[in-house]
């Protein structure tokens, strides 16, 4: 049945589109992710008399880290459908994606460095040594230095892409796993899972500019596009916390159930919704920054992790680990409209526009 809602609203979409250029009006919508990296096109939604509105068409490419097969699997978005599987090297996880969209990166935790993947070509080309035990890794806005967070040995690390030379290593908290460049290029944020705590260091030097507590076992941190904000999940702590970016520090941790255990997370472009992956709860929540509270619950596969947000907000896939698959979510109605199989253990889940 989510298979036949999909096609049917690709052909809706492909007569609106013919239809606007004779001067019929549509509705478009206007959300987006909170990574510039997984921005696309938006595309146009059209409202059918007695018809659901659906999620439009995704113009682009999503990367899958499978860390149970090693692997990447490259599902085409127009399709729905797995159209590559790249073997990487061992045990992939977090991923990022150069800023002029040509390369994938991706932490390869049992290898000790960064695999290096050919967007166009779908192959894996190099790896970088990056430290030990690598978890997440993030880019600088001007794609020359990455960063990585090393876990066994509670480390951050930067390396240069060209020479593949370390440019520093820093003591951050225990087990760190998130780290993401700010908006503005100046700061690094890394989640220290068995520290409950949040390290900033400084981009260009690697000096600790801040730490801060957060609820406990914190995963995943996204930012505002406008650099306002920046929200983090707290698996353990069944939490999020929501952070004044500019000061570096917490303005609320908000519980939002014991059976939740918050883990991937994706902030609409206007910052006002972050929607986030629960683990071993099995579902999608939809939080309010204003309101300071989950509004909704989606049910997706078993055991969700990465989580990607289409650029028009009206789509989110999740790395159902368990399950073996990618959730594709409607998060306008609320409810998967399909879902897609690929390696085993899905971790993270990248979106590359065209």
């Amino acid at each position: 049945m989510a298979g036949t809602a999909v096609v049917t609203h690709r052909a809706l979409v492909a007569l609106a589109t013919t239809l606007a250029t004779v001067g019929v009006c549509v509705a478009c919508t206007g959300e987006g992710s909170g990574s510039a990296s997984t921005a696309r096109p938006t595309d146009t939604s059209v409202a059918v008399t007695g018809a659901a509105v659906m999620a439009p068409v995704e113009h682009g490419t999503l990367f899958v880290s499978n860390e149970g097969d090693n692997t990447l699997s490259v599902v085409d978005l127009a399709s729905d459908s797995v159209v590559a599987s790249i073997p990487v090297g061992n045990r992939p996880r977090g991923m990022a994606v150069s800023p002029d969209g040509k390369t994938v990166y991706v932490a390869l935790g049992r290898d000790n460095a960064i695999g290096v993947v050919d967007v166009a070509t779908r192959a894996a080309t190099d790896k970088i040594p990056c430290g030990t035990d690598p978890e997440q890794v993030a880019v600088s806005l001007d794609g020359k230095t990455l960063y990585v967070s090393n876990e066994e040995i509670a480390m951050a690390t930067a390396v240069d892409v060209a020479s593949k030379r370390t440019i520093f290593t820093v003591p951050v908290g225990k087990e760190p796993e998130g780290v993401l460049v700010t908006p503005d290029g100046q700061k690094v944020y890394v989640t220290n899972e068995s520290s409950s705590t949040v390290t900033v260091i400084d981009a260009k030097t690697g000096k600790q500019r801040a730490q801060f507590p957060v609820g406990a076992r914190p995963r995943f941190v996204v930012f505002a596009r406008d650099g306002s904000r920046a929200v983090v999940t707290s698996e353990q702590g069944g939490s999020v916390t929501v952070v004044d970016l500019p000061k570096d520090a917490p303005l609320k941790t908000v519980s939002v159930g014991d059976s939740t255990k918050p883990t991937g997370v994706a902030l609409s472009h206007d910052g006002l919704t972050a929607y986030f992956a629960n683990g071993r709860a099995n579902r999608v929540s939809v939080f309010s920054i204003a309101a300071m509270m989950v509004t909704d619950t989606i049910p997706v596969g078993t055991r969700p992790w990465g989580v990607a947000l289409a650029a028009d907000g009206t789509t989110l896939y999740t790395a159902d680990g368990r399950s073996n698959q990618v959730s594709v979510v409607d998060v306008i109605h609320k409810r998967v409209v399909k879902t897609i199989k690929v390696g085993e253990r899905p971790y993270g889940v990248l979106l590359v526009s065209r």
